[in-house]
């Protein structure tokens, strides 16, 4: 693996932004202002911005490069590399494909999932981020409940979240365009989709005792859980009572306070802050940033979102950059136990990326480094190669 040094950069130390070199070996940040001459690769930083890595622990983008329109696949591994190509386009370092395994057929259903999984794991050694499989498990999910055991058992699921969406399905049968949404995607017939959930929603009483099961085995396993739209402070006991201590999309305010109080993770949507708004209405995720009851910011559906957020909440004075960019890179890798990423420093994993910020509002991915490989990179004329001093060489 061949050696990059970073110089010239206004580099992301700590909580402080200060003009700083790095040098990255062996897939890591090796030294801060290195005292050695640099060798390998060179990239000038100068006039840009030097950041850690994103880490994105819930984005579901993906599923628009498997099934573009409603009805029409492409293969899983086509889709999986584009995805790649544009979450490392945009930053994002670490990603968590959230796959939602649901009781729907289609683009939801549970072939898909297990294909998705088996697709991430062999491919991964060809893709550019660090990408692992965040498995959204719709909890009236009751027939696939042994094989998801099994999966976290084998700790094949990286993170492990409990999704509600059949109130919400139930009532979108009398909005018509939402209804037609989710047959488009389902494939069925309309009159067949009715009857489905209606069918899968007499089963609500078996919910409660399969949630403790597959809690009880996320736990056993180790892997991380959480709880999707936590919709007031008492859901979010129930579910921390369980281990599970990731809120993710805290629909109201008292629910977050809750969180935070707890001191669990609070995951909002990136867009949302992009956005000015959740597009559902809910929670506006600039102001819980702004009271302290946001710890993690996730592209949720757009790629983009996170590193825009970041920029816009500085611009907006909610809160100075380094904060900011905590929220999208140090943050989720605390609430994913990824310790060993989300920050420069000596000894971390070499994800870093460099940002002209020079529109406050747009600011442009230039060059990115994941694990100590240059992945990423629009302007050529930045990149040189170093070669190693005679003195150096014969050491």
């Amino acid at each position: 693996m061949t050696d990059i040094s970073i110089s010239n950069g206004r580099c992301l130390i700590g909580s402080d932004l200060v003009e700083a070199s790095l040098l990255v070996a062996n897939g890591e940040i090796a030294a801060i202002d290195p005292r050695r001459p640099p060798s390998g690769m060179a990239l000038d930083a100068r006039g840009l911005t030097v950041l850690p890595g994103i880490v994105d622990i819930h984005g579901d983008a993906f599923e628009r490069q498997m099934m573009p329109r409603a009805g029409v696949d492409f293969p899983i591994d086509v889709a999986l590399i584009d995805s790649d190509r544009q979450a490392v386009s945009n930053g994002i370092t670490t990603v968590f494909h959230a796959t939602t395994w649901s009781w729907e057929p289609g683009l939801r259903n549970a072939g898909n999932a297990r294909r998705l999984l088996e697709a991430i794991e062999s491919l991964r050694s060809r893709l550019a981020a660090d990408t692992r499989f965040h498995l959204r498990h719709e909890t009236y999910n009751l027939d696939d409940e042994d094989e998801i055991r099994q999966l976290l058992a084998a700790r094949r699921i990286d993170l492990f979240a409990f999704n509600d969406h059949m109130d919400s399905t139930v009532a979108s049968l009398e909005k018509p365009h939402k209804r037609q949404r989710m047959v488009d995607r389902t494939g069925l017939s309309g009159d067949d989709f009715d009857r489905l959930v209606t069918r899968i929603a007499s089963r609500g009483d078996a919910v409660p005792t399969s949630i403790a099961r597959l809690a009880e085995a996320a736990r056993a396993a180790g892997v991380r859980m959480l709880s999707h739209d936590d919709d007031s402070p008492e859901m979010r006991k129930a579910f921390r009572c369980q281990g599970v201590t990731i809120a993710e999309f805290p629909v109201n305010e008292a629910t977050a306070r809750e969180a935070a109080g707890g001191g669990d993770a609070i995951v909002f949507g990136a867009p949302n802050v992009v956005r000015g708004g959740s597009h559902t209405g809910w929670t506006k995720a600039s102001d819980m940033i702004a009271k302290g009851l946001c710890s993690v910011l996730a592209s949720d559906y757009y790629y983009p979102a996170p590193l825009l957020a970041a920029y816009r909440l500085a611009a907006d004075g909610i809160c100075p950059l380094p904060r900011a960019w905590e929220l999208i890179s140090a943050g989720p890798a605390r609430a994913a136990g990824l310790s060993d990423r989300g920050s420069l420093a000596e000894g971390l994993r070499a994800d870093i990326i460099l940002i002209d910020d020079s529109d406050a509002l747009r600011p442009r991915v230039v060059a990115v480094v994941a694990s100590g490989r240059l992945v990423y990179l629009t302007e050529a004329a930045r990149l040189h190669a170093v070669a190693v001093p005679r003195a150096v060489a014969a050491e």
